[in-house]
């Protein structure tokens, strides 16, 4: 197992962050409501926590099972791509996503989400990844759809996030499965 290494598509970079990542990701992420209105956690809330977050990522870099990624659009950072809660009784992950607003619509979401997807399968040998999200988030359904991830259940209600229900979609890339499109 390899861990976060540096992973190239045709116009991103996806890299190992960096203590001046903190600033970027409270800019960007912690200062925008919009930007966790369906995770229900900001790990950039304020200045603090954003250097506490990221302080953790650089902390786990050593660990061959962390997966975390600031994503870089011509040479600026244009957001973040992770996976985490590695099961190795299930040889599962789940993986995760932000794009800051002025690189959204863009298509590097589902470029990035493409290549750590393939990553984690032919590279680190997961045979599933899963990922979710509020049905009402159809940014994200989107780019999850678009990079081979099939939705595989809804859960009515299952998503609690400042006072309201939203229908939680989970989404699944998994080896082998045909319906994934990469059997």
């Amino acid at each position: 197992m390899s861990g976060t290494v540096r992973l190239e598509t045709g116009n991103l970079v996806l890299r190992r962050h960096v203590e001046s990542d903190a600033s970027v990701l409270y800019e960007q992420i912690g200062r925008n409501p919009a930007m966790t209105a369906y995770s229900g956690w900001n790990p950039y809330a304020d200045m603090e926590t954003a250097e506490q977050t990221v302080g953790r990522f650089l902390a786990s870099y050593g660990d061959d099972r962390f997966y975390g990624w600031a994503i870089e659009a011509d040479g600026k950072m244009a957001g973040t791509i992770g996976a985490y809660d590695y099961d190795p009784k299930s040889n599962s992950i789940e993986i995760g996503f932000s794009i800051f607003p002025s690189f959204q619509r863009k298509g590097y979401a589902a470029a990035a989400l493409r290549k750590v997807l393939r990553y984690l399968k032919e590279e680190e040998g997961i045979g599933t990844v899963t990922a979710w999200c509020a049905a009402e988030n159809a940014g994200s359904r989107r780019v999850m759809e678009k990079s081979g991830m099939v939705l595989k259940h809804i859960e009515p209600e299952g998503l609690a996030i400042g006072g309201m229900l939203y229908d939680r979609l989970d989404y699944v890339y998994a080896k082998g499965d045909r319906s994934c499109g990469n059997g």
